[in-house]
């Protein structure tokens, strides 16, 4: 039955082109599209190309429990995938989907990587670049995602009640966190060039930057004001892909990934430390200091205490958070 389906033509966009218009059309991120694209994309190559109109709920069987068993995926990266999938047919083709039936990833609980106050300090000290060097302080001193560091907009940071307002964060959520006492006078000094380099985009004729949801249409003069910039704009100009409108966005991730790594390495550090580490060590150091989960977890934006509570293993005092008899 299957070699009688029809295949999707080598070198034809016109399916993929429509998935995207509907994507943009319902409101989803970019980020998102392009993980839907990509899952989507590996299904159909999958099962040989057929169109995803002729396959259904087997097939999706078929595909995530390949990731399971053949490719040994994580619970997280299966259920993106499933995710994408049900997008497709629910949501795109409109199709009714049976019950799935699919072997699942197996959970593996995994301890967070964790620096010392030291190790972080160490790491600070070898960082040459002085932007990058706030932005991994502000990851450390105010336990930020790195994608929720990087779309802080000017707005967002409140100097008088040292609050910072992190938007759209993971599942969608806003939420409040501190803003370190030590770092106030280096982040208004980045407000300032922000605004310079916002000033001189101005009278280039450009400045305008990326508005989220339906605000460019609501708000249209808001786009070229200096609360909506970037906290750490780019340092060039791009062009949307989307929109193919030329503005700045902000600074790509990999530009802080690569100078995190350069200072591990100046400073010795053999621990494998990427720009969430800092976020586990935000956590760590605020259990030390006697702060309880729950203040902590909303500083993070868990939506479950039990997500916080991992932090509580890697305290520094062996196994479980013990402190053995003999120490005492």
């Amino acid at each position: 039955m299957d070699d009688i389906r029809p295949s999707i033509p080598s070198g034809s966009q016109k399916f993929m082109d429509c998935l995207r218009r509907d994507l943009r059309d319902k409101g989803y991120s970019y980020q998102t599209e392009k993980t839907y694209v990509h899952w989507i994309k590996r299904f159909i190559c999958f099962h040989g190309k057929q169109h995803p109109a002729r396959m259904g709920a087997p097939h999706i069987n078929r595909f995530l429990g390949s990731m399971a068993h053949d490719r040994h995926c994580s619970p997280a990266t299966q259920r993106i995938a499933l995710n994408a999938l049900v997008y497709l047919y629910r949501k795109f083709l409109g199709l009714d989907l049976e019950a799935l039936d699919f072997e699942r990833s197996r959970q593996r609980r995994r301890l967070p990587v964790v620096l010392t106050h030291g190790e972080v300090k160490h790491i600070l000290a070898h960082m040459h670049n002085g932007k990058h060097k706030l932005m991994v302080e502000m990851l450390y001193g105010c336990g930020l995602r790195l994608s929720e560091l990087l779309s802080l907009r000017v707005k967002d940071l409140d100097f008088e009640v040292s609050t910072i307002t992190v938007r759209s964060g993971k599942g969608d959520k806003d939420r409040v966190t501190l803003l370190p006492d030590s770092l106030k006078e280096r982040l208004q000094a980045q407000v300032q060039s922000t605004a310079r380099l916002h000033e001189r985009d101005l009278r280039d004729g450009f400045g305008e930057v990326y508005m989220p949801n339906a605000l460019a249409t609501k708000y249209p003069s808001a786009a070229r004001e200096l609360g909506w910039q970037f906290l750490f704009p780019s340092t060039s100009i791009g062009r949307d892909p989307r929109s193919g409108v030329l503005r700045r966005h902000h600074l790509h991730t990999t530009t802080l990934r690569k100078s995190i790594g350069r200072a591990r390495r100046e400073a010795g550090i053999t621990k494998q430390v990427k720009c969430h580490t800092f976020r586990h060590s935000f956590a760590t150091r605020l259990l030390q200091q006697g702060y309880d989960l729950r203040t902590i977890q909303k500083l993070l934006g868990h939506s479950d205490v039990r997500t916080t509570e991992i932090y509580t293993h890697v305290l520094g005092r062996g196994a479980m958070g013990v402190i053995s008899p003999i120490d005492s």
